[in-house]
């Protein structure tokens, strides 16, 4: 490598909305570098400065890969400038490019960002808010995703627009938290059509917004008292359920550790019931997404009323009979047979079929036909298992009286991932 190749620097420097650069040292070195990396909206932006640097090259920032493929190659012969919105650190293009050119190569000059700008717009302190970019990502499970914040700032892009979230959370929650939350919005942050909004959820649905912009979700209405239940160890007295038909307090507990749950990925309930143990796993993991499929009528009615209670969003409910229901679910990372109505070999081999490398499925059986079929047909499907039998007596001190309850086999199967025995359980 020649040595003005080891001289050569990239400099990402962040770009307010106005265009405006208070430092006079950046304007030199747009000026002087080899080559401007730069999206259409900057190009026009800062067309006046750049009109007697005809000679420089301009790179389209986007594809992302091309322009970084292009700016490696202009940085053998003279300095890269990089120009991105606000703090390009802040879910910006920071990233790709510490990762692609190393620390040592860059320097940053960042700006005020819109989250910043917007903030300070609406006079809300930011210290204690959360952060989601839905720039280019799907928008399921959105409830649960946003709504574990009391106070969230969303990057949103052409899909995921205010009026569609404020829309979508109205419809996988219910009208009832309306009044529970309200949304800042701001447009064309920092720039001379600047426009802000504040509303319900149902008052920003019927809004439609600029391509440019922000949004702040805030709670304004405290939660309902479920919401200090324990994060984990909900009592059987708690959960809505009928006939005692219920995964029990002991047993419950025991299913949730050989799940061994992951924090983000997809766990099936299969046979629901009351949705009990669904819903402590929702619970504990707000990012799991959580597919309860229940057949009875009763149950989905108990189902529905546990999530609304808890307001475990990320719970998502499927009535039908399995193995016909699970045909649509994205594959699992884990999978909980409370319940098999008659179907457990097919089941089973649905479930392990679909099963990512170094998931794990467990079986709860009351029945001893259900225990003693179980393992067979987790084995035939190259699962690795073992049985554990619970057995609960429960007391109260001091009284004299026990209750003696039905014993449990936990029947649990892991799927070797054959790449790499060791990585299933923390994917």
């Amino acid at each position: 490598m020649n040595q003005t190749a080891e001289r050569t620097i990239v400099h990402l420097i962040g770009v307010e909305s106005s265009g405006v650069f208070s430092d006079a040292s950046i304007i030199d070195i747009i000026r002087n570098c080899r080559a401007l990396v730069l999206s259409k909206r900057h190009r026009e932006l800062l067309s006046p400065l750049l009109d007697d640097r005809s000679a420089v090259r301009m790179i389209p920032i986007t594809p992302v890969q091309d322009a970084l493929v292009q700016a490696a190659r202009e940085l053998m012969h003279g300095d890269v400038v990089v120009l991105a919105s606000g703090d390009p650190l802040f879910f910006g293009i920071g990233r790709t490019l510490l990762h692609f050119f190393g620390p040592a190569r860059i320097v940053i000059h960042p700006a005020l960002s819109s989250m910043q700008l917007a903030f300070a717009r609406f006079k809300i302190p930011w210290d204690d808010a959360g952060f989601i970019s839905l720039h280019g990502r799907e928008t399921k499970n959105l409830a649960a995703s946003i709504l574990t914040h009391d106070k969230v700032f969303l990057f949103t892009d052409r899909n995921s627009t205010p009026d569609r979230i404020a829309g979508s959370l109205l419809t996988e929650c219910g009208s009832g938290i309306n009044a529970e939350y309200v949304i800042h919005v701001a447009e064309n942050i920092g720039m001379a059509n600047e426009r802000l909004h504040t509303g319900t959820l149902s008052e920003i649905a019927k809004l439609c917004f600029v391509p440019l912009n922000v949004m702040i979700l805030m709670k304004t209405k405290a939660s309902p008292s479920s919401s200090m239940a324990p994060c984990f160890g909900l009592s059987e007295d708690e959960i809505t359920h009928s006939r005692g038909l219920i995964t029990k307090n002991e047993v419950r507990a025991a299913s949730l550790h050989a799940l061994r749950l992951p924090r983000q990925g997809v766990l099936w309930d299969v046979g629901a019931g009351s949705g009990a143990v669904g819903l402590e796993a929702s619970r504990l993991f707000p990012e799991l997404q959580v597919f309860a499929v229940e057949r009875e009528e009763e149950q989905i009615t108990n189902i529905q009323k546990n999530r609304k209670e808890f307001r475990t969003w990320n719970l998502q409910l499927v009535h039908g009979s399995a193995p016909d229901a699970l045909a649509g679910l994205p594959a699992p990372d884990r999978v909980f047979i409370g319940g098999s109505s008659g179907q457990l070999r097919a089941i089973i081999e649905h479930a392990a079929e679909r099963l990512s490398p170094g998931g794990w499925m467990v079986v709860n059986a009351v029945l001893e036909k259900t225990a003693q079929e179980a393992p067979q047909y987790l084995h035939e499907h190259g699962l690795q298992v073992t049985l554990s039998e619970i057995k609960v007596t429960r007391r109260n001190y001091p009284d004299q009286g026990s209750q003696v309850m039905h014993p449990i086999t936990i029947i649990v199967g892991r799927k070797t991932d054959q790449r790499n025995s060791g990585s299933g359980e923390n994917r």
